[in-house]
């Protein structure tokens, strides 16, 4: 008996089977790329809205003045910069930004635990248990709103979040498939959401 014209077919059908959940794999891929890109936000935030608090992810450039600014204009008490380094003061920092540290400096508190966007949740979280403060506009690259956004809501749930992106120039929202920097960019920031949406899910399923 021959069983070769069988092997072959039953060959052949695994390589379709196995062609065709890569396609599908790629397509789910490819989907949720598009997906995230839609949660990046497009258009500068308005600021009526006070908030008690605002909090600047440090990491990117614009984002301190922006804080800065929104603190001068009396739009929340007290700034909050989470992921400082150690030795950065309060007067360097003004100074880097070229602002006048007066009536400034005494409502600018600095985190210096916070080594990754889930630390800048849990750090600025504490600070704000501590102040009893039940809003906060968070400051970040516009890149990495839905990352932080996620990890922040993850963090404290009950607080009242106002995202404030800020808007790196060289970074390129529409049609960011032809900026292979801002592509590369996009790629890294999909695996980590999708990588702390994970963590999150796997910490609720697993018992206390």
């Amino acid at each position: 008996m021959n069983f070769a014209p069988r092997a072959r077919s039953v060959g052949r059908r695994r390589l379709i089977t196995a062609g065709t959940v890569i396609v599908i794999a790629i397509g789910v891929w490819l989907g949720g790329i598009f997906a995230f890109v839609a949660l990046i936000p497009l258009a500068k935030p308005g600021v009526d809205t006070k908030t008690d608090a605002i909090v600047v992810l440090t990491g990117g450039s614009g984002r301190l003045n922006a804080g800065l600014t929104l603190l001068s204009s009396a739009r929340a008490k007290k700034l909050f910069v989470s992921g400082v380094y150690r030795g950065v003061d309060v007067q360097t920092l003004l100074e880097i930004s070229r602002r006048d540290p007066e009536g400034l400096a005494c409502c600018i508190v600095l985190g210096y635990a916070a080594g990754s966007t889930a630390g800048n949740a849990d750090e600025t979280a504490a600070w704000l248990a501590a102040e009893k403060y039940a809003s906060v506009r968070l400051v970040t690259a516009s890149y990495h709103m839905p990352r932080s956004l996620l990890e922040f809501r993850h963090a404290m749930p009950a607080m009242t979040i106002i995202p404030h992106p800020v808007f790196p120039p060289r970074f390129k929202r529409r049609q960011w498939w032809r900026w292979p920097g801002t592509a590369r960019l996009i790629l890294a920031e999909f695996h980590k959401y999708i990588g702390a949406g994970m963590t999150h899910a796997i910490d609720k399923l697993t018992p206390g």
